[in-house]
């Protein structure tokens, strides 16, 4: 490995792992935008090809089996964004998170070990925590996740933290909640969509009925549960700090945050608001395990980074989103075959 992983704005060549998809695709713009030369590798089973940026090399494949002779080519780093993130499928299969997560970032590991490449950053989650009493979290917060998806990620944090002491690795790992906006193109589309505000645009585009608040009676302002929406823009760069700022046999973790938490109620308002169109909204008994407030707290982040969210907007980051749906709406239509 090599002795001084400090600060660098030096061009690096890069791995992005799951690049196709929503934050990996957004990660890669940006790479690319900053100078560095990116490699994507992703598998399409959940990415989209025609997401990865303009300028990268594509692999179409599974990062654990092209882990080894990639690598070997010689890199600066990988950004590692391959994964299973459906917490309901995890428990359902907890096989596919355990094989699918686990088993490829031992396998990426590895191959870095074995190919000397020395800088990781990693994609974990603020699912790792689970249920914390204290608002917002900070990375002294005890772990305890309530899913096997938080568990893998939580996993792989470990495996990260022994390799990176054993080995050298520079790595660091970035864990926040819940990830919205679009960037110059690049957004959020899952086949099966568990997210809030991408969920209330498809009222707004008429792919649904109605949005369900689950839970009105919460201890917050308006009775509905609060949680931190961080812009994607702004989490794509912080994974460019985290590459800068890497050292030589240390694993930081850092939890990213915009600093505010919004509620159900504030998001579907903010979605009425941008859209124009009346989103019914139905109110459902609470979900179990559903904390009151899920914030993180970015203050390691920017102290040691130097990293601050620019897009905290609750407003601008719903507009993001609704532009990029729309443009996606009319690009499916000029796209469909004329009957």
């Amino acid at each position: 490995m090599p002795t001084d992983t400090a600060t660098s704005r030096s061009p690096m060549k890069l791995v992005v792992t799951g690049g196709a998809g929503y934050v990996g695709s957004v990660c890669a713009a940006r790479l690319v935008e900053a100078g560095h030369d990116v490699t994507v590798v992703d598998d399409l089973s959940t990415g989209h090809a025609d997401a990865v940026p303009d300028g990268v090399h594509f692999i179409q494949g599974d990062a654990a089996d092209v882990a080894q002779t990639l690598l070997s080519q010689g890199f600066d780093g990988v950004l590692h964004f391959a994964a299973k993130s459906l917490v309901g499928e995890s428990m359902q299969d907890p096989g596919l998170y355990w094989r699918g997560n686990v088993l490829t970032s031992l396998r990426l590991l590895d191959a870095m070990r074995t190919h000397n490449t020395p800088r990781l950053v990693f994609s974990s989650t603020a699912a790792t925590y689970g249920e914390p009493d204290v608002s917002p979290i900070p990375e002294t917060t005890p772990t305890g996740p309530t899913n096997t998806y938080g568990a893998t990620k939580l996993a792989i944090d470990h495996a990260i933290t022994s390799y990176a002491h054993a080995h050298g690795i520079a790595a660091t790992s970035l864990r926040y909640f819940n990830v919205a906006g679009a960037h110059d193109g690049f957004g959020e589309r899952h086949a099966t969509e568990t997210h809030l505000i991408p969920i209330v645009l498809q009222v707004a585009t008429g792919d649904r009925e109605q949005v369900q608040i689950f839970g009105e009676d919460y201890p917050t302002a308006d009775g509905t549960a609060v949680r931190d929406y961080i812009h994607v823009t702004d989490l794509a760069d912080a994974h460019l700090l985290a590459l800068e700022h890497a050292r030589e046999g240390r694993h930081e973790i850092y939890n990213l945050g915009n600093g505010t938490g919004f509620s159900v109620r504030e998001v579907i308002d903010a979605c009425r608001e941008v859209t124009g169109h009346d989103i019914p909204a139905a109110v459902a008994p609470r979900r179990a395990g559903d904390p009151a407030v899920l914030v993180a707290s970015a203050e390691k982040a920017r102290t040691d980074l130097g990293w601050k969210p620019v897009h905290t907007d609750l407003h601008g980051i719903v507009t993001d989103a609704w532009r990029f749906t729309r443009d996606r709406i009319a690009q499916d239509r000029r796209s469909a075959p004329r009957r």
